[in-house]
């Protein structure tokens, strides 16, 4: 039978281990770490100490935070602060160019509004300078830049509307200058055609209104020559316009007619123009009713009396009309062959883009258009002097001067105005000799006076220009 212990020995020996296990455990755990893949581990249960170095760093990164906060705030204010400046600028800016467009015309209401508005920006903008220099400015970054914006679109729409007024209103002046010139232009336009239909009109002949046939003299054969030439050089005019209307190339149109002519100034070209409607129209004009084939000696055995009649009649009549009349008068005849020699096919062609006028012609029509119109006035007008011709009792005879002829000034008259001595030199003592380029209008003898031709002239052995 086992002994039974007293229950005070088993108390105070469970104590005596109970000490010693807690003693080794408190030791191992306070002198011992438990590793763990090379890095220490400490207990959970241990109290760790703060470190004094990482909370001042905590410390020092608020502190730099808020730095940062603030400056960025600032820099936003300083941003939204020069917006709201250059906004002002605009709007003063927009304000002043009013202010000018209400000065003309006066416009005290606009004036008004307009000084109103410049104050009241100068105003706002004194205000921001006062709060800026006592550090009182109180506003939100995000709020003045998008008014500041808003005031600055603002202030250039007005600019621009302002702007868009201004160059409305030159343009009206513009417009009202146009129409003044152009009101101008008519006028002048219809003076200088009252004054060529004065020289050109039947009044311009009224010495052959009661002209007898026995009294005819050279002098009328000039004065009519002279109205007659003023009718081509009014077609030449208006030929050249077409021409340079379809683009053509008007120096090589003056290189066919005249290859080797030399011009002194270029404005000079028309006469070449000239020189091939004279020379064309005059053609034939020794014979009667310019026929080549007709005999020179028939006009003498023909009553002077029926020429100086037809020259009478037709000197004043409208050409279309006596056509109309006649159509088939020699006149006729004699209008239809030179139109055809005059205006070549593909001239025409060229000049309206289709050949009706000429197809008209041939069939024995009359075209209204004024190319035409002005063709058959400068063709009647050389009829006319063609009959005056044969109305002499003496024969009146067309010469042309040949190229390189020298300048004769018993024979020849210079259409240009440069001066010439009486030796047919140039006042220029370095030019060369004056010889004829080419005739420009043939001229007339009328028994044994003559009228010059009129002849273009270059000097030989000096440079050519064109």
């Amino acid at each position: 039978m086992e002994t039974v212990k007293p229950k005070s020995a088993i108390n105070s020996r469970s104590k005596k281990l109970a000490k010693k296990f807690q003693k080794v455990i408190s030791l191992r755990s306070a002198t011992k770490i438990g590793s763990n893949n090379g890095i220490c581990m400490l207990n959970s249960h241990l109290k760790v100490k703060e470190d004094p170095f990482t909370d001042h760093q905590m410390k020092t990164h608020q502190s730099n935070g808020k730095h940062e906060d603030n400056k960025a705030r600032n820099r936003a204010v300083m941003e939204a602060l020069i917006a709201r400046l250059f906004a002002g600028v605009t709007t003063i800016k927009a304000a002043y160019a009013e202010l000018q467009m209400a000065q003309r015309p006066y416009n005290n209401e606009s004036i008004q509004m307009a000084d109103q508005a410049v104050v009241d920006e100068l105003r706002a903008v004194s205000e921001f300078k006062r709060r800026f220099l006592k550090k009182e400015l109180d506003l939100s970054p995000q709020v003045t830049v998008m008014l500041a914006e808003i005031q600055e679109q603002q202030g250039l729409m007005k600019t621009y509307e302002i702007t868009i007024k201004k160059l409305e209103a030159e343009v009206d002046v513009k417009d009202n200058d146009i129409s003044s010139l152009r009101k101008h232009l008519d006028d002048c336009i219809a003076f200088n055609k009252s004054l060529e239909k004065k020289l050109n009109s039947s009044g311009s002949l009224s010495q052959f209104d009661n002209l007898r046939l026995s009294v005819l003299n050279p002098t009328h054969f000039v004065h009519f020559l002279h109205h007659t030439l003023r009718s081509m050089r009014s077609f030449v005019k208006l030929m050249i316009k077409e021409m340079e209307s379809a683009h053509w190339d008007l120096e090589a149109a003056v290189k066919f007619i005249h290859p080797n002519a030399v011009f002194t100034k270029p404005s000079h070209r028309c006469f070449a123009f000239e020189s091939f409607v004279c020379i064309t129209m005059f053609e034939g004009f020794n014979y009667p009713n310019f026929s080549i084939q007709d005999d020179p000696l028939e006009k003498r055995r023909h009553d002077k009396n029926v020429y100086f009649d037809k020259f009478k009649k037709l000197k004043s009549l409208n050409p279309k009309q006596y056509l109309s009349h006649n159509p088939n008068s020699s006149f006729s005849r004699f209008l239809k062959s030179k139109y055809l020699q005059v205006v070549h096919a593909k001239m025409e062609c060229s000049l309206f883009g289709n050949l009706n006028q000429r197809k008209l012609v041939n069939s024995g029509g009359y075209p209204d258009s004024a190319f035409f119109i002005a063709f058959a006035e400068m063709a009647k007008r050389v009829w006319a002097l063609h009959c005056l011709a044969l109305s002499f009792e003496e024969d009146v005879t067309i010469f042309q001067v040949k190229k390189n002829t020298r300048f004769s000034e018993v024979y020849m008259e210079c259409v240009t105005e440069e001066p010439l001595s009486t030796s047919g030199e140039s006042s220029d003592s370095n030019s060369g000799e004056l010889k004829v380029a080419f005739t420009v209008v043939p001229g007339f003898k009328i028994g044994k006076t003559v009228l010059q031709s009129q002849v273009y002239l270059s000097l030989v052995g000096s440079p050519a220009s064109c």
